[in-house]
């Protein structure tokens, strides 16, 4: 509003407007040449007489009934003779009677059943030491299984944490030669854990008995950076941009070879249902592959081929409550979140989150996606889908946080960074409501090294 010329209202400033077009109205050369209004001639009118009225002839009288001869006048231009008052006061006209209850046009608003606004904690729960934990941004070294047990890789070394009891075991540690260990992935019965390994190799072990059950061979040249279970088939996907599906139950475990990445496979992830497996590639290539199209005689022929990131694609996650729903995240020349139809091949939605995205999980209580980032704040940001504002920012690690996985319930999420930290986020929900897998009260997972975090 032009300041020039508003002003606040007083009262008499809301009735002066009206006073003016009023005045100017009646004044106007229309009105005079309006013929059709009583004119009333001062001669005819009985001045003496109105003024006893107004002083004497009123005393004692609320209403008085004389007909005064200005009014007698009026009464015969206007065709009244019967007596009857003109400009007389009446009665206040009756209130209206409300037709519709205002409560029905207006009901009170419904608080009670509104859903109650979540709490989202900024900070983490426990953050612990993850000493050697290598800062490679196309390696996955943590993940969270179905029996309640995280596994991470730290150089040489593969450890466990069991959160129903809050033991630490130190599973496996590889020689010089074959390592550093270069992936982790657990199989869907929580018991089985596949190790990918620098030389190439993949080791399968049963770790309840503690015990190397197979090495896969043969399927690729160089380090195996992302694992990827589907039933008993392990889908490996190595440096030399090959992508191999193992039967572990058969002696030949290698059974199909997907090509379509000319560098690294650093991204792998079935769908729930086992049907598609997506894949992202240091070629900035995300690939979705269909069982039933490919076969080892037509390893190119994958069902969609995604080129519109600008960097490697290393987060993939599968929506847990849209089984066509891919999102996927771009590294440190890209910066973004897309979000794909796999049944289509139609790109639903893209956004710059500012900063080199590391890993994707989806929430499966809500309709919320998680990332990871690198340079500049090395966050985690909480999205809400499918608006993708953003919910929350949590803040606490120093260098980038490549690896990133939840618990069982889907509630606590654990994030391990180059700063050498492994933290653990409320970010989800709380496990009172949601199931108690993962207990609050966290042991050290890695005891034997000095915890100064």
């Amino acid at each position: 509003m032009d300041s020039g010329w508003w002003r606040p209202f007083s009262k008499t400033d809301s009735r002066v407007p009206f006073q003016e077009r009023f005045l100017h109205q009646k004044n106007s050369s229309q009105d005079q040449d309006n013929l059709d209004r009583f004119v009333p001639n001062r001669s005819a009118m009985d001045f003496g007489y109105a003024h006893y009225m107004l002083t004497e002839g009123t005393k004692g009288k609320e209403n008085p009934e004389v007909i005064t001869p200005y009014q007698k006048k009026l009464a015969e231009a206007v065709n009244i003779n019967d007596g009857t008052r003109i400009l007389a006061f009446k009665n206040k006209p009756p209130t209206p009677v409300e037709l519709v209850p205002r409560e029905i046009l207006s009901p009170p608003p419904q608080s009670k059943l509104s859903k109650p606004k979540r709490c989202i904690p900024q900070t983490s729960e426990r953050t612990l030491d993850a000493p050697d934990i290598l800062d490679d941004f196309y390696l996955n070294l943590l993940d969270w299984g179905s029996d309640n047990v995280l596994s991470i890789a730290l150089e040489n070394t593969v450890y466990l944490w069991n959160a129903s009891d809050s033991s630490t075991s130190e599973l496996v540690t590889v020689d010089e030669e074959y390592g550093p260990v270069t992936s982790v992935n657990w199989a869907q019965d929580g018991r089985h854990l596949a190790i990918g390994l620098n030389n190439s190799h993949v080791q399968i072990w049963d770790t309840s008995a503690s015990k190397q059950l197979r090495t896969l061979k043969g399927g690729h040249r160089t380090r195996v950076g992302s694992l990827a279970w589907n039933s008993h088939i392990l889908t490996t996907g190595g440096m030399d941009g090959k992508i191999v599906n193992n039967d572990v139950r058969v002696r030949s475990h290698i059974v199909e070879t997907y090509r379509g990445h000319n560098q690294e496979v650093c991204g792998l992830k079935w769908s729930s249902s086992g049907h598609q497996l997506a894949s992202g590639g240091n070629d900035n290539v995300v690939h979705i592959w269909d069982r039933s199209v490919v076969s080892s005689n037509s390893p190119t022929n994958w069902l969609h081929r995604f080129e519109e990131h600008t960097a490697a694609v290393k987060a993939l996650a599968w929506c847990p409550f849209q089984g066509n729903l891919l999102a996927s995240g771009g590294g440190g020349g890209d910066h973004c979140i897309k979000l794909w139809n796999t049944h289509t091949g139609a790109r639903l939605n893209s956004f710059d989150t500012g900063s080199q995205v590391c890993s994707l999980l989806w929430n499966k209580n809500e309709r919320e996606l998680l990332s990871s980032h690198g340079f500049t704040k090395n966050q985690l940001t909480l999205w809400k889908y499918p608006s993708m504002v953003k919910m929350a920012e949590l803040n606490g690690h120093t260098s980038r946080v490549l690896y990133m996985t939840q618990s069982p319930d889907g509630c606590t999420v654990a994030s391990a960074a180059a700063d050498e930290t492994l933290r653990f986020w409320n970010v989800f929900g709380n496990p009172a409501t949601a199931g108690k897998a993962a207990p609050k009260a966290y042991s050290e997972p890695f005891a034997k090294f000095n915890r100064i975090r």
